[in-house]
Protein backbone atom coordinates (compact mmCIF):
# COMPACT_ATOMS: atom_id res chain seq x y z
CA UNK A 1 0.00 0.00 0.00
CA UNK A 2 1.66 3.39 -0.83
CA UNK A 3 1.91 6.06 1.48
CA UNK A 4 -1.17 8.59 0.42
CA UNK A 5 -3.30 5.46 0.51
CA UNK A 6 -2.61 4.68 4.14
CA UNK A 7 -2.60 8.10 5.16
CA UNK A 8 -6.72 8.10 3.87
CA UNK A 9 -7.27 4.71 5.30
CA UNK A 10 -5.91 5.65 9.33
CA UNK A 11 -7.61 8.84 8.50
CA UNK A 12 -10.74 6.87 7.93
CA UNK A 13 -10.95 5.16 10.33
CA UNK A 14 -10.28 7.69 12.78
CA UNK A 15 -12.86 8.97 11.44
CA UNK A 16 -15.24 6.49 12.06
CA UNK A 17 -14.22 5.43 15.52
CA UNK A 18 -14.56 9.16 16.48
CA UNK A 19 -18.24 9.16 14.98
CA UNK A 20 -18.69 6.17 17.04
CA UNK A 21 -17.40 7.34 20.19
CA UNK A 22 -18.67 10.90 20.46
CA UNK A 23 -22.02 9.41 19.49
CA UNK A 24 -22.49 8.10 22.71
CA UNK A 25 -25.32 10.06 24.43
CA UNK A 26 -23.87 10.59 27.88
CA UNK A 27 -25.97 12.98 28.85
CA UNK A 28 -29.30 10.17 28.30
CA UNK A 29 -27.23 7.39 30.03
CA UNK A 30 -26.32 9.80 33.16
CA UNK A 31 -29.66 11.41 33.21
CA UNK A 32 -31.57 7.69 33.59
CA UNK A 33 -28.51 6.61 35.80
CA UNK A 34 -28.97 9.69 38.43
CA UNK A 35 -31.23 11.07 37.97
CA UNK A 36 -34.14 8.76 36.38
CA UNK A 37 -35.32 10.66 33.99
CA UNK A 38 -35.05 11.04 30.38
CA UNK A 39 -33.90 14.23 29.29
CA UNK A 40 -34.93 13.60 26.02
CA UNK A 41 -38.63 13.59 26.93
CA UNK A 42 -38.27 16.93 28.59
CA UNK A 43 -37.35 20.39 27.93
CA UNK A 44 -35.81 20.68 24.31
CA UNK A 45 -35.22 17.62 23.85
CA UNK A 46 -31.55 17.66 23.73
CA UNK A 47 -28.83 15.19 25.23
CA UNK A 48 -26.73 18.35 26.19
CA UNK A 49 -25.36 19.67 29.52
CA UNK A 50 -27.93 22.67 29.32
CA UNK A 51 -31.18 20.45 29.11
CA UNK A 52 -29.66 18.45 31.40
CA UNK A 53 -29.21 20.73 33.82
CA UNK A 54 -32.83 21.83 33.15
CA UNK A 55 -34.08 18.26 33.07
CA UNK A 56 -32.14 16.38 35.96
CA UNK A 57 -29.59 18.99 37.58
CA UNK A 58 -26.44 20.16 38.57
CA UNK A 59 -24.88 16.48 39.04
CA UNK A 60 -25.93 15.22 36.06
CA UNK A 61 -25.06 18.46 33.89
CA UNK A 62 -21.95 18.51 35.21
CA UNK A 63 -21.15 15.07 34.21
CA UNK A 64 -22.69 15.55 30.93
CA UNK A 65 -20.02 18.64 29.92
CA UNK A 66 -17.20 16.85 31.21
CA UNK A 67 -17.86 13.56 28.93
CA UNK A 68 -19.12 15.17 25.94
CA UNK A 69 -15.88 17.71 26.49
CA UNK A 70 -13.40 14.72 26.77
CA UNK A 71 -14.98 12.74 24.05
CA UNK A 72 -13.65 15.34 21.88
CA UNK A 73 -10.74 16.54 23.34
CA UNK A 74 -9.41 12.53 22.90
CA UNK A 75 -10.53 11.83 19.74
CA UNK A 76 -8.67 14.49 18.12
CA UNK A 77 -5.63 13.76 20.56
CA UNK A 78 -5.71 10.47 19.00
CA UNK A 79 -6.00 11.35 15.66
CA UNK A 80 -3.23 13.75 16.10
CA UNK A 81 -0.67 10.99 16.67
CA UNK A 82 -1.98 8.17 15.06
CA UNK A 83 -2.30 9.86 11.57
CA UNK A 84 1.23 10.83 11.71
CA UNK A 85 2.22 8.00 13.16
CA UNK A 86 0.67 4.98 11.51
CA UNK A 87 -0.19 7.33 8.30
CA UNK A 88 3.06 9.10 7.15
CA UNK A 89 4.99 7.00 9.45
CA UNK A 90 6.32 10.40 10.55
CA UNK A 91 6.55 13.11 13.55
CA UNK A 92 2.97 14.89 14.86
CA UNK A 93 4.35 17.72 13.15
CA UNK A 94 2.80 16.66 9.96
CA UNK A 95 -0.62 17.05 10.90
CA UNK A 96 0.12 20.49 13.14
CA UNK A 97 -1.90 23.58 12.58
CA UNK A 98 -0.60 24.87 9.07
CA UNK A 99 0.95 21.75 7.93
CA UNK A 100 -0.57 20.18 4.33
CA UNK A 101 -1.39 17.55 6.45
CA UNK A 102 -3.75 19.44 9.38
CA UNK A 103 -7.21 18.80 6.65
CA UNK A 104 -6.88 15.25 7.68
CA UNK A 105 -7.26 16.09 11.57
CA UNK A 106 -10.14 18.68 10.70
CA UNK A 107 -11.91 15.98 9.03
CA UNK A 108 -11.65 13.88 12.34
CA UNK A 109 -12.96 16.72 14.12
CA UNK A 110 -15.66 17.10 12.34
CA UNK A 111 -17.11 13.38 12.17
CA UNK A 112 -16.76 13.79 16.10
CA UNK A 113 -18.93 16.70 16.00
CA UNK A 114 -21.65 14.95 13.47
CA UNK A 115 -21.55 12.22 15.91
CA UNK A 116 -22.35 14.03 18.47
CA UNK A 117 -25.55 15.66 16.92
CA UNK A 118 -26.09 13.37 14.68
CA UNK A 119 -25.59 9.87 17.31
CA UNK A 120 -26.43 6.76 15.78
CA UNK A 121 -27.44 5.44 19.07
CA UNK A 122 -30.02 7.74 19.05
CA UNK A 123 -31.52 7.30 15.64
CA UNK A 124 -29.32 10.06 14.51
CA UNK A 125 -30.81 12.48 16.58
CA UNK A 126 -27.92 14.28 19.63
CA UNK A 127 -27.22 17.32 21.33
CA UNK A 128 -25.94 20.69 19.67
CA UNK A 129 -22.61 20.24 19.83
CA UNK A 130 -21.12 23.20 22.10
CA UNK A 131 -19.09 20.93 24.83
CA UNK A 132 -17.98 18.41 22.41
CA UNK A 133 -16.57 21.46 19.82
CA UNK A 134 -15.05 23.23 22.87
CA UNK A 135 -13.83 19.47 23.55
CA UNK A 136 -12.31 19.02 20.04
CA UNK A 137 -10.92 22.75 19.83
CA UNK A 138 -9.01 21.90 23.16
CA UNK A 139 -7.48 18.59 21.33
CA UNK A 140 -6.54 20.63 18.43
CA UNK A 141 -4.92 23.73 20.22
CA UNK A 142 -5.83 24.64 23.71
CA UNK A 143 -5.03 28.25 23.90
CA UNK A 144 -7.77 28.78 21.48
CA UNK A 145 -10.51 26.56 23.16
CA UNK A 146 -9.71 28.93 26.22
CA UNK A 147 -10.39 32.04 24.05
CA UNK A 148 -13.93 30.36 22.69
CA UNK A 149 -14.54 28.99 26.41
CA UNK A 150 -14.00 33.19 27.95
CA UNK A 151 -16.79 34.38 24.69
CA UNK A 152 -18.94 31.72 25.89
CA UNK A 153 -19.00 32.73 29.51
CA UNK A 154 -19.22 36.46 29.13
CA UNK A 155 -22.25 36.43 27.17
CA UNK A 156 -23.68 33.75 29.14
CA UNK A 157 -22.90 35.83 32.53
CA UNK A 158 -24.17 38.82 30.57
CA UNK A 159 -27.21 37.46 29.11
CA UNK A 160 -28.20 34.28 31.08
CA UNK A 161 -28.98 32.88 27.90
CA UNK A 162 -26.68 29.91 27.21
CA UNK A 163 -27.83 29.50 23.37
CA UNK A 164 -26.56 32.87 22.60
CA UNK A 165 -23.21 32.38 24.01
CA UNK A 166 -22.90 29.01 22.21
CA UNK A 167 -23.94 30.29 18.83
CA UNK A 168 -21.76 33.44 18.88
CA UNK A 169 -18.72 31.22 20.10
CA UNK A 170 -18.97 28.45 17.31
CA UNK A 171 -19.75 30.83 14.26
CA UNK A 172 -16.47 33.00 15.08
CA UNK A 173 -14.41 29.16 14.69
CA UNK A 174 -13.48 29.75 11.45
CA UNK A 175 -12.70 33.52 11.93
CA UNK A 176 -10.40 32.75 15.05
CA UNK A 177 -8.83 29.87 13.49
CA UNK A 178 -7.81 31.83 10.64
CA UNK A 179 -6.33 34.66 12.96
CA UNK A 180 -4.39 32.13 15.08
CA UNK A 181 -2.79 30.33 11.96
CA UNK A 182 -2.89 32.63 8.80
CA UNK A 183 -0.96 29.69 6.70
CA UNK A 184 -3.81 27.32 7.29
CA UNK A 185 -4.99 26.02 3.87
CA UNK A 186 -8.62 26.94 2.38
CA UNK A 187 -9.56 23.64 2.55
CA UNK A 188 -8.49 23.21 6.40
CA UNK A 189 -10.17 26.81 7.23
CA UNK A 190 -13.86 25.76 5.09
CA UNK A 191 -13.96 22.46 7.13
CA UNK A 192 -13.60 24.24 10.25
CA UNK A 193 -16.02 26.77 9.26
CA UNK A 194 -18.52 23.78 8.69
CA UNK A 195 -17.43 22.57 12.17
CA UNK A 196 -18.45 25.82 13.53
CA UNK A 197 -21.80 26.67 11.63
CA UNK A 198 -22.86 23.23 11.99
CA UNK A 199 -22.93 24.13 15.66
CA UNK A 200 -25.46 27.44 14.56
CA UNK A 201 -27.12 25.47 12.52
CA UNK A 202 -28.13 22.98 15.45
CA UNK A 203 -29.28 25.91 17.53
CA UNK A 204 -31.81 26.96 14.84
CA UNK A 205 -34.77 25.85 17.22
CA UNK A 206 -32.89 28.48 19.77
CA UNK A 207 -32.18 31.40 17.57
CA UNK A 208 -36.29 31.23 16.91
CA UNK A 209 -36.98 31.60 20.16
CA UNK A 210 -34.68 34.05 20.99
CA UNK A 211 -36.10 36.03 18.33
CA UNK A 212 -39.57 35.49 19.42
CA UNK A 213 -38.23 36.73 23.65
CA UNK A 214 -38.87 33.12 24.31
CA UNK A 215 -35.39 31.59 25.24
CA UNK A 216 -35.28 30.09 28.59
CA UNK A 217 -32.83 31.80 30.76
CA UNK A 218 -29.83 29.75 32.86
CA UNK A 219 -31.31 28.46 35.85
CA UNK A 220 -29.02 25.82 38.34
CA UNK A 221 -32.82 25.72 40.21
CA UNK A 222 -35.94 25.16 38.10
CA UNK A 223 -36.88 21.56 36.87
CA UNK A 224 -39.05 21.49 33.54
CA UNK A 225 -41.09 18.32 33.10
CA UNK A 226 -42.91 19.03 29.76
CA UNK A 227 -40.96 19.69 26.39
CA UNK A 228 -40.88 23.27 25.25
CA UNK A 229 -42.96 24.86 22.42
CA UNK A 230 -40.48 25.47 19.27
Amino acid sequence: MDSSMRVLLVTAVCCIVSYLVCGIPFGKILGKRLGNVDIQQAGSGNIGTTNALRVAGPKVAALTLLFDLLKGTVCVVVARYAIPAWGYCGPASAVAPGAPGDWLVVFVALASLYGHIFSPYLHFHGGKGIATGVGILFGYFWPLALVHLGIFIVLVALTRYVSLGSIVTAGLVPLTMYLAFPSMGVGALALWALLGWTVVWAHRSNIRRLRAGKESKLSFSKRVTTKDDD
